[in-house]
């Protein structure tokens, strides 16, 4: 925490309980936003709190199913995303 920001860096798709990765990048990418989410709550914060995300796409054809779910994670205030594609 700095001040009244949370910042947060590198949170994992994994399953907390058994390691595993999701099957795609929904699974993922839903994942992830459950780690964050249980991260700003302990915080004291939440997602409509997020102003920013930066997210690592192995394929950009990958971008519309990781909107989706940021679109039923923030609804109609999503953080602004910075997305790149890694290899």
């Amino acid at each position: 925490m700095f001040g009244t920001r949370v910042v947060l860096a590198g949170p994992a798709a994994r399953e907390p309980a058994t390691g595993q990765v999701g099957p795609d990048v929904t699974g993922q990418t839903e994942q992830g936003l459950k780690t964050i989410a249980a991260i700003l709550e302990a915080a004291g914060s939440g997602l409509p709190h997020v102003l920013r995300c930066g997210v690592f796409l192995v394929d950009m054809n990958e971008f519309p199913a990781r909107n989706e779910v940021y679109a039923r994670a923030f609804g109609s205030h999503p953080p602004h995303p910075t997305t790149v594609e890694v290899s």
